[in-house]
């Protein structure tokens, strides 16, 4: 399973396109909405939230409600959209005279300067467009189609929030519990606890009122993984170095932790290392998982877990100290509408680059034509595992 996304944050629309997926999928169109609209949730979220419903139509690759291993893709539409027409037509010239402005205020901490001179661009709006987290709309579609390949083998991947600033949330949640999953999912913020979200979002309203933004941290948890995924031979195959490479990817990002691999460096290898069990009825198992899932570059069976830090939003409402482009003189950063906290919308985000190298690595194990094959090829492993 492979993809490429296109559009702007602004333009008319997302488009994506996804090679390589499996033939034979039901495709669930309202479950695939409805991780888009898992997205745009989020106390902290800016006014562009209310402005747009993300949908997706599927253009390609879907017959009958089944994948046909055709190229699938897909466009997301902008609403905003007819508010911006002008300013992103792609054949009209520009009018700086006329309404739009030159956009010269740099962002610290954005794509702004280093974009503009990689592409020896005027103005930072054309960066502006293309690195806008508004892109993530597109992945997470794609990983709505990744999702519904595990689910039909039995993989369940879900995320939580747990720390916005210096907030921790101190408890890890069992999120094999029902009632803990809906916690999550009910909440603004989505964290499990009821007092520590009421806290986040107290957090978050006093960032607003600061003119600031907020970063923070999160969880994203796969389940039903089976051992061998990845691989030690070569250093590209590693599966840890895989995710670590794709949650990098998303906006903000600054850190990524594996099980607690953050602590492991201050802990001795007899207090960190899972130690293994046997019962022929669940053959090779751990009661713990400071690994999180990954051992030498593969999975060894246990939940996958994934942490991921993200830094708070260049964008503020204050501006920050920069310089203009132009005249070179002390300035303050562009104030576009942004969010003020993006980390319970990025943990979506999370959730679905991880569910797409998901897909990767089982198809690259148990083929890739069609999810017959597939579930045939991880049958006859498991078959092989319960006699190991």
């Amino acid at each position: 399973m492979d993809f490429k996304t296109a559009g702007e944050s602004h333009g008319k629309g997302l488009i994506g396109i996804i090679s390589d997926y499996p033939a034979g999928i039901s495709v669930d169109i309202n479950f695939i909405n409805n991780q888009l609209s898992r997205r745009q949730k989020g106390y902290g979220r800016g006014g562009r939230m209310a402005i747009e419903k993300d949908t997706a139509e599927i253009i390609s690759g879907v017959r009958k409600g089944k994948s046909t291993g055709s190229p699938i893709s897909f466009m997301i539409k902008n609403n905003d959209w007819i508010n911006w027409k002008n300013i992103m037509s792609t054949v009209k010239k520009s009018d700086f005279t006329n309404g739009e402005k030159m956009l010269l205020d740099i962002r610290p901490g954005h794509s702004d300067l280093p974009g503009l001179l990689k592409y020896r661009l005027g103005t930072i709006r054309d960066v502006i467009e293309r690195s806008s987290a508004r892109e993530t709309a597109a992945r997470v579609c794609i990983g709505a189609f990744a999702k519904i390949v595990l689910n039909s083998i039995g993989i369940t991947i879900t995320s939580y929030v747990d720390r916005i600033g210096k907030l921790v949330l101190e408890n890890i949640p069992d999120i094999k519990n029902k009632k803990v999953l809906a916690k999550i999912e009910t909440s603004e913020v989505r964290c499990p606890d009821a007092k520590i979200s009421e806290k986040i979002i107290e957090i978050i309203a006093n960032t607003i009122d600061n003119g600031d933004s907020i970063g923070g941290s999160f969880k994203v948890i796969a389940q039903g993984i089976p051992p061998g995924l990845g691989s030690y031979v070569d250093w590209d195959k590693r599966f840890d170095a895989r995710l670590s490479y794709v949650v990098m990817s998303i906006p903000a990002i600054k850190a990524v932790e594996i099980g607690n691999g953050i602590s492991s460096g201050s802990r001795t290898g007899l207090d960190f290392h899972d130690a293994i069990f046997y019962k022929k009825e669940k053959g090779f198992y751990r009661k713990t998982n400071n690994a999180g899932g990954i051992e030498g570059g593969m999975t060894n069976g246990e939940d996958i877990i994934i942490g991921a830090t993200m830094k708070p939003i260049p964008t503020t409402i204050s501006g920050i100290k920069t310089v203009n482009i132009k005249t070179k003189k002390e300035s303050t950063s562009l104030k576009e509408r942004s969010d003020i906290c993006a980390v319970p919308s990025a943990s979506i985000v999370g959730e679905a680059v991880i569910a797409i190298e998901l897909v990767r690595a089982i198809q690259d194990k148990f083929g890739r034509d069609t999810i017959e094959e597939i579930k045939e090829n991880l049958d006859n492993y498991n078959s092989y595992l319960k006699k190991v």
